[in-house]
């Protein structure tokens, strides 16, 4: 493959052009314009996903025309090879794998290729080729070899993106920083009409149902640029939450609308079709009909297995307070449900994680008696969350990540949240949206009754950003990374807060 671009890039960006004959021309602007036809295939960028120690799944799609209407990219109704290559430098003077993956309509033209034979712990560049054209470059990183001890590990949990809610300015910083992973919690596209009022409105402005529109909705949020260099910074590994495909949808149960059971498996599958062919996942994860198998674990040697939870497709549906303790009630259905338990009984590692998408710990929104949940959470299946909390009592340094709520949160898990005096089991540390509702705020005016209603909690802030944790054999440290503005671009990024967790002893505190 020729055409490599000279100078090695800063961390995050994506590198180069599209052309043979160019070099560093800039991808498309965000949001691609409506109707107009790119010249070049790759407006939708790369990505690397799901790391082990000797591989990764690397990603594209070819979209010359990446908001055509029919949501097929503007390429032709035809089989394609693309070709890709794996270096150790940017420059691609050192390949180490390469090949030709195809693809074609029934895929919306993406790509997910798993390269095997690479080294642990190391550092790789990919890039893409079809029809003269070369991908921007990506940089991805694989994970330690299984049973070694590293000395560190460092990511991001980031979630909730609404396009329309503000500019990707958080997912710009994202991308300067260095990091072995981002966790992706859900609600990576949102499926409304939403046209919000900082001129960057959903396309097409409906709510989606259809593939196609499913398709194009991902396009559109893939064209923005910030989220392309920090998808090209490092992997991801991604879990869905709701707004993939409805709010609040339950298993086969709509929660907004009275449908058949098999009218709504439809959409859903017609939008975990779409989740898939933008997201960077193994073949392992590609949706049959409305299944798609989400749940997995990553493993960095003995420092840390990130178990990766699915609290959608296996759920009861939602309930009254005065139900949520039916003992038969779950989140995670039987065969998930088992499948953590083995795996949390198994582990060896020094930090136990489970990476999902809801609030785990009670969250008690009423001042005073009588109390107020929500239904969308851990708190409306009670009995299956008190029993993975007594779970992870029993391992070695638990912590529990979660998005959804747009809010940064720490928490206390608590051996009996209703005695504030109780043991603390496990840490919960809640991640706040990239984008999604708006400005936010240091505190709305009903969280001082939340903090007071529940003791647990120890920190709570509405700002947007994500959570930087760098974790040790001795400790974990979790900076909660914010920008004041979402509403226009170009504000900078701090620390609100940093916590720290020793291992081996639950619960959260202000570092000094």
């Amino acid at each position: 493959m020729s055409g490599e671009r000279g100078g090695p890039p800063p961390r995050g960006v994506a590198l180069g052009d599209s052309r043979q004959s160019s070099a560093h021309a800039d991808v498309p602007p965000s949001p691609t314009p409506r109707g107009s036809v790119m010249t070049e295939p790759f407006t939708l960028g790369v990505a690397s996903g799901d790391p082990f120690h000797d591989s990764v799944v690397l990603w594209t799609r070819l979209a010359p025309d990446p908001l055509a209407e029919d949501g097929l990219g503007g390429m032709p109704d035809r089989t394609v090879e693309v070709e890709w290559q794996v270096a150790h430098d940017e420059h691609f003077s050192d390949v180490v794998a390469s090949g030709t993956a195809e693809t074609g309509p029934d895929d919306a033209h993406s790509v997910h290729v798993e390269p095997g034979g690479l080294r642990p712990s190391a550092d790789y560049f990919y890039r893409f080729r079809w029809d003269g054209e070369i991908s921007p470059v990506g940089r991805t990183r694989t994970a330690p070899e299984p049973g070694s001890r590293p000395d560190r590990f460092t990511f991001a949990i980031a979630s909730c993106q609404s396009y329309t809610n503000g500019h990707y300015t958080a997912q710009a910083h994202l991308a300067e920083e260095d990091l072995d992973l981002v966790a992706f919690l859900g609600d990576y596209i949102y499926e409304t009409e939403d046209q919000g009022e900082i001129g960057r409105g959903h396309f097409p402005e409906v709510e989606v149902r259809s593939l196609a529109e499913y398709r194009l909705r991902h396009a559109q949020y893939k064209t923005d640029t910030d989220l392309q260099a920090a998808h090209a910074a490092f992997p991801w590994a991604v879990v869905f939450d709701d707004h993939e495909l409805e709010n609040n949808w339950a298993d086969d149960t709509s929660y907004e609308e009275d449908i058949p059971r098999e009218r709504f498996l439809r959409r859903r599958a017609r939008a975990l079709k779409a989740y898939y062919e933008h997201m960077p996942l193994r073949r392992p994860q590609r949706p049959n009909g409305p299944d798609l198998h989400l749940y997995r674990t990553l493993s960095y040697g003995t420092l840390v297995d990130l178990h990766m939870l699915d609290t959608r497709q296996y759920r009861d549906p939602q309930v009254e307070d005065d139900e949520r303790d039916d003992p038969e009630r779950t989140l995670l259905g039987a065969e998930q449900r088992r499948w953590l338990s083995s795996r949390l009984s198994g582990s060896r590692a020094v930090w136990n994680v489970l990476a999902q998408q809801v609030f785990f710990s009670q969250r008690d929104f009423a001042d005073g008696p009588p109390h107020e949940f929500s239904d969308d959470a851990w708190d409306n299946y009670r009995v299956e969350r008190d029993a993975v909390r007594d779970e992870l009592a029993g391992v070695g340094s638990p912590v529990v990540l979660t998005g959804d709520v747009h809010a940064n949160y720490v928490v206390d898990v608590k051996a009996d949240f209703d005695d504030p005096d109780s043991e603390t089991v496990a840490t919960e540390l809640v991640g706040t949206s990239f984008t999604s509702g708006q400005d936010g705020s240091e505190q709305d005016p009903t969280d001082e009754v939340q903090l007071r209603g529940n003791p647990h909690i120890r920190f709570l802030n509405r700002r947007r950003g994500y959570v930087r944790n760098t974790l040790t054999p001795e400790q974990w440290t979790a900076d909660f990374r914010v920008v004041d503005r979402v509403s226009e671009p170009g504000a900078p990024i701090r620390d609100r807060a940093t916590f720290v967790i020793d291992a081996g002893e639950p619960g959260a505190r202000p570092r000094d």
